[in-house]
């Protein structure tokens, strides 16, 4: 390992003063104001005018007829597997999930969010390998996997850092092969995508779909999530999931399984307080992304893509890639990593350590679910079909992993709204120096 600060690449440069985040809240005053009405009349659990207003207005914002707030992203996520199973195959019984012995298809580049509600409902995870053009689930593996999978019914979808996957091709082979697909919009809240001719907010583009207000999100409640939906019958059976399935009676009276996710009012106050500044929020994400592209020009590396006539990313996230020549020695285990500096050449571990010497913080790319150890034995498949077992002692490896490629020569930059454009700029030298 190098220590930074004493090499003379980077003579000149002094670490920042306070640390520059990867993505952190950005709060502007108004967050207050709802909790502390929320505390004057004493509405803190989970029901409130808060919650009833940030419903109505993401509802409204997004395009959907009915939105329910729920304690975080993933407990959208699960009812949105609970419902979907339970729509395809029946209710479960209490101790059974709605998608047991089911396969579903998923995002294969996401964080385990996505993937972990499929076995919530004992379902088993298939992921579908992703393409270079957005980062997202590859439309053709995805077309793979049903000539393999012919019975699945299920497809989960992640937008990447903000950015909308392929959903025309998605959605119409989710169609063609009679299969509802779940939106995973988590990190994507605010992004739009061209779909079948007109604009539509993601999150909109499936049969129903979840959002995100966890800290490092485009907006945030600290913690808190929606589920989206136009079926008011879904909608209030997420309601209901939510609360531990009470019934109505004077006593509490239980005949499904339920779950403590609702929101609380003081959460929806913090969150009714960001939405305003939602827009805000995404154009100063886009300039920082923008100058990333500008200012990294001449380097062997490339921004995170996105399809410039069909979507508007939120920009959530701004992330590099880097030319495969220009890839210096560099493995990972685990936990730990190894990397080795080349003139002219550089790695993920090396920018990203130098980053963390001078206070600021990058991250690794989301590490491929069919590369976790959880999941190593789930399916995988890629634009060639089955993903796993390519090789033994006759069968020489062929194709790319287009998931694993991303997560070894890719990393996720400071991407913070507070950072400044002088900030900024010391960053992108400090990555430039790394090739030096």
């Amino acid at each position: 390992m190098n220590n930074f600060l004493n090499d003379p690449r980077f003579a000149g440069i002094e670490p920042f003063n306070t640390k520059v985040w990867l993505s952190s809240p950005t709060m502007h005053g108004d967050e207050r104001r709802w909790v502390d009405e929320a505390l004057r009349t004493n509405w803190v659990s989970t029901v409130g005018a808060n919650i009833n207003e940030i419903e109505k207005q993401v509802a409204e914002y997004i395009g959907c007829k009915h939105a329910v707030a729920l304690a975080c992203g993933t407990a959208a996520l699960h009812l949105a597997a609970r419902l979907a199973g339970e729509k395809l195959y029946g209710k479960a019984k209490p101790n059974h999930g709605t998608l047991e012995g089911k396969k579903v298809f998923c995002s294969d580049c996401t964080f385990d969010a996505s993937v972990n509600p499929v076995g919530y409902e004992d379902g088993e995870a298939v992921f579908i390998d992703t393409e270079y053009d957005t980062w997202n689930m590859s439309p053709e593996a995805l077309e793979k996997a049903f000539e393999l999978y012919p019975d699945v019914r299920l497809v989960v979808v992640a937008h990447l850092y903000g950015t909308p996957g392929k959903m025309e091709e998605i959605r119409g082979i989710c169609d063609k092969h009679g299969a509802l697909l779940v939106e995973d919009a988590a990190e994507s809240f605010g992004a739009k995508y061209l779909f079948r001719g007109k604009w539509a907010e993601t999150g909109t583009l499936g049969y129903c779909s979840a959002i995100s207000y966890n800290g490092n999100k485009i907006i945030t409640g600290s913690t808190g999530g929606m589920f989206l939906t136009d079926s008011k019958e879904d909608a209030d059976k997420v309601r209901k999931w939510s609360t531990q399935s009470r019934e109505a009676a004077p006593w509490y009276q239980h005949e499904e399984m339920g779950y403590n996710y609702r929101m609380s009012n003081l959460v929806a106050g913090i969150v009714r307080g960001q939405i305003p500044h939602l827009a805000e929020h995404i154009d100063r994400k886009r300039e920082i992304w923008e100058r990333y592209e500008e200012g990294l020009k001449g380097l062997p590396v490339k921004m995170n893509p996105w399809d410039r006539e069909k979507s508007i990313p939120n920009f959530w996230l701004s992330c590099m890639l880097i030319d495969e020549d220009a890839m210096a020695p560099y493995v990972r285990g685990e936990r730990e990593e190894l990397w080795k500096h080349e003139p002219g050449k550089s790695s993920p571990g090396e920018i990203l350590n130098a980053l963390a010497a001078f206070n600021a913080e990058g991250r690794p790319i989301w590490k491929p679910m069919h590369m976790q150890p959880i999941y190593r034995t789930n399916a995988f498949v890629t634009v060639e079909g089955n993903g796993r077992g390519r090789s033994n002692a006759y069968i020489v490896e062929t194709g790319v992993d287009v998931g694993a490629d991303i997560f070894r020569r890719g990393l996720c930059l400071p991407s913070d709204n507070k950072m400044t454009v002088e900030q900024q700029g010391k960053v992108m030298e400090i990555i430039r120096r790394c090739f030096e």
